[in-house]
């Protein structure tokens, strides 16, 4: 017996298009460790600075952006950010975006630690969504994204795709 769901799951259902959006480096200060809350082991990464670049759109990282996150007990992080960012050209853009990052306990471990480590030894993806007043950039009030990211000692950095 066919499955009727899956017949219906074909041409632009079929698969998942992307095109490249920008490259997202955050400058993070050292992390304002909360602790263990009745909810979760909270802290807190202040963003300082940053700079995003790509071919329909590059700027600034505005200082005062901040990501929330979450650690699970199975070591994950979850991520909640909010972040501002400025066009070259003056934009002023807000995203916001969740995340998640998780992988073996020796690698989030020495990610943590600051060490080097391969970016496909674990799993690091966000979801970010814009907001801007500005005309030209407009179309960013309209899209999805998707993002993968890669840990540094001084903050992630991200290639952002925008979901067609």
């Amino acid at each position: 017996m066919s499955d009727p769901l899956k017949n219906r799951i074909t041409g632009a259902l079929a698969n998942v298009g992307t095109q490249p959006l920008f490259t997202l480096k955050l400058d993070v200060r050292p992390l304002i460790l909360v602790g263990e809350t009745p909810s979760t082991y909270r802290r807190i990464g202040v963003v300082y600075g940053g700079r995003f670049e790509g071919e329909r759109l590059s700027g600034t990282v505005l200082d005062g952006g901040s990501d929330w996150q979450s650690v699970r007990s199975d070591g994950s992080t979850l991520l909640d950010v909010r972040l501002n960012l400025q066009t070259d050209d003056g934009a002023l853009i807000a995203v916001t975006y969740r995340g998640i990052r998780r992988g073996p306990a020796d690698v989030i471990a020495r990610i943590e630690k600051g060490e080097a480590v391969d970016p496909a030894s674990y799993y690091f993806r966000i979801n970010p969504m814009f907001e801007t007043a500005s005309d030209k950039y407009a179309w960013l009030n309209g899209i999805l994204a998707v993002g993968l990211g890669h840990r540094f000692e001084d903050g992630p950095v991200y290639n952002l795709f925008e979901l067609l």
